[in-house]
């Protein structure tokens, strides 16, 4: 498999032959304005370009995926530019009609037995915060990719470390994760993404497992830099588990 990171949490899987884009968020810097009630209330979002064209990004795409609507991961660009006969997986029924009513004609609720052109995709849950933090955030999804020919991928999407986390790395036993872990916050609330301590959780649940941190300073409400990631790892003796990639960055495993 090869992963790219994107922006944000926009990544692009080639999987057991196929090409996923996960979570588009494809405008151009600044068009949109900040999150309220948050850091860089100066800085309109995307803070940053995206590190190759959209053409480049959305060419020969197999299957969008779509862990949740918020914009930063599926934003008026994404809507614009992707095929209308595209096929998006979603997390369930309500975003699947809120999708279609965006005029995308092939949507489909991931399962925990989804197949798609033979490769298994597995929906896992995940809580986009702590506390009364999560009934304003929502419902969210996270997704795990099997194939024989390939390592056992999980990507958690939107999530703190909690138990569902664990119980996904129990259950499927990845040899790659992806994280999001900008810990991206309100300034009341905490944190609605992984911070550095998360990832090291991660890390303990998965200590043989490649680790790859993504939604890193594209959006206004990011608390953690790359470097302060970095830093983080080196302490702990995990650098080489844990990936920190730059913005059209890729990997290959």
């Amino acid at each position: 498999m090869n992963i790219q990171q994107i922006r944000n949490a926009t990544l692009v899987v080639q999987y057991a032959g196929k090409k996923f884009l996960i979570d588009p968020f494809l405008a151009e810097k600044g068009s949109y304005p900040p999150f309220p009630n948050s850091l860089r209330q100066d800085q309109n979002n995307p803070l940053v370009i995206l590190p190759s064209s959209i053409d480049d990004i959305i060419n020969d795409v197999d299957a969008v995926i779509v862990t949740h609507l918020h914009l930063d991961h599926y934003d008026d660009a994404a809507k614009e530019v992707l095929p209308k006969d595209i096929k998006i997986f979603v997390q369930n029924e309500e975003d699947a009609n809120s999708v279609k009513n965006d005029g995308f004609k092939n949507v489909e609720v991931l399962q925990e037995d989804t197949v798609f052109k033979d490769v298994q995709l597995i929906k896992t849950k995940g809580e986009h915060g702590r506390g009364e933090i999560l009934k304003l955030a929502g419902l969210v999804c996270g997704v795990v990719f099997k194939h024989d020919t390939e390592k056992t991928l999980y990507v958690a999407g939107d999530t703190v470390w909690y138990e569902g986390v664990q119980e996904a790395i129990d259950s499927h036993t990845p040899e790659v994760i992806v994280v999001n872990a900008g810990d991206n916050q309100f300034l009341q609330g905490g944190s609605l993404v992984m911070g550095k301590d998360d990832v090291l959780e991660v890390h303990k649940a998965a200590p043989s497992a490649k680790i790859i941190a993504s939604h890193m300073e594209a959006v206004n409400h990011w608390t953690i830099s790359r470097e302060e990631l970095k830093s983080f790892l080196n302490e702990h003796g995990i650098s080489t588990s844990v990936l920190v990639p730059n913005d059209g960055e890729s990997f290959t495993f």
